[in-house]
């Protein structure tokens, strides 16, 4: 199978899981909002990323697949939340009104917290009934790096350092915690639910870390040089809110060279984890020359 094919598959099989997590209920409002959210056109990224790597180790997908799904409830509550007028204040995602144009502040704030509740629900149901302790290290792992160990922490030093000029410290701080901890989790959760012993999971954190720097880096670079018709959201939104980044800091070309380098260490230790890791290697490299 092309390695494409396998990926559709997989974003196939991730959207019908979630599809079943989400069937309405009462009020169906509430999961109107939050299926709005989840199925605006995402890419399934770290979702595909837990799939991979338990695969990557010798796992089963079916048995990750839960968790898969509930990081992408996780990072769609964070892009419902993020996008608030209190947040980023954001009108569109991925070339769509966000949650709180298409239905009110309220309620986005509702369906973002139902999104975060439902992944923990999902995570917890597939802990009892497998009675494995990976599992339980896995969804306290993703706990973990969605919390005040990584993106949430991440984000308000974000909030709290737009119109201010941070060193580069900070800056690595925020972009490893907001963008690298759910793209960490989901690799290291991936790793443990198949199998993988301490120091392959340990691996797999590095891995996350220069994909997640990587991916933080590549997005401060479209926002500058892309347009929202390409990227489905508004571009200088950096600028706009007064926010250093990686671009500003060290320059473009600089940025675009630190990017690669980052990126290519990445697909060197997928590719020492063996043929099991291929399918993530090629993933990996798709992501490289991503343009949105």
């Amino acid at each position: 199978m092309e390695y494409k094919d396998k990926l559709n598959e997989r974003i196939e099989l991730i959207n019908g899981a979630l599809k079943e997590y989400l069937k309405p209920k009462y009020p169906e409002r509430l999961y109107e909002a939050m299926n709005y959210s989840v199925f605006a056109g995402g890419k399934r990224l770290r979702p595909v990323l837990l799939l991979s790597a338990c695969e990557a180790v010798g796992g089963d997908i079916n048995r990750a697949l839960p968790f898969a799904c509930a990081m992408e409830m996780i990072h769609t509550y964070s892009l419902i939340h993020d996008d608030l007028p209190a947040m980023d204040n954001d009108d569109f995602r991925r070339g769509k009104p966000t949650c709180h144009k298409q239905f009110d502040e309220a309620l986005a704030i509702l369906a973002g917290d139902g999104l975060l509740t439902m992944a923990f629900e999902v995570m917890l149901e597939a802990v009892c009934r497998e009675n494995e302790r990976s599992f339980a290290k896995a969804a306290r792992l993703i706990a973990n790096y969605s919390g005040s160990e990584g993106m949430l922490v991440g984000q308000v030093v974000d909030i709290e350092s737009e119109g201010k000029k941070i060193d580069d410290k900070t800056l690595m701080f925020i972009h490893d915690n907001k963008t690298g901890g759910l793209i960490k989790a989901a690799l290291m959760a991936g790793a443990l639910i198949g199998g993988a012993d301490g120091d392959t999971v340990r691996n797999f954190e590095k891995i996350g870390y220069n994909m997640g720097i990587a991916f933080q880096i590549k997005d401060d670079i479209l926002d500058l040089t892309s347009t929202q018709e390409v990227l489905g959201k508004p571009v200088l939104s950096d600028v706009r809110n007064e926010k250093q980044t990686y671009v500003s800091l060290y320059g473009l070309d600089n940025a675009q060279q630190d990017y690669e380098t980052l990126s290519a260490g990445a697909v060197k230790m997928i590719g020492d984890l063996g043929e099991k890791a291929d399918f993530l290697k090629w993933y990996a490299c798709s992501l490289v020359n991503r343009e949105k």
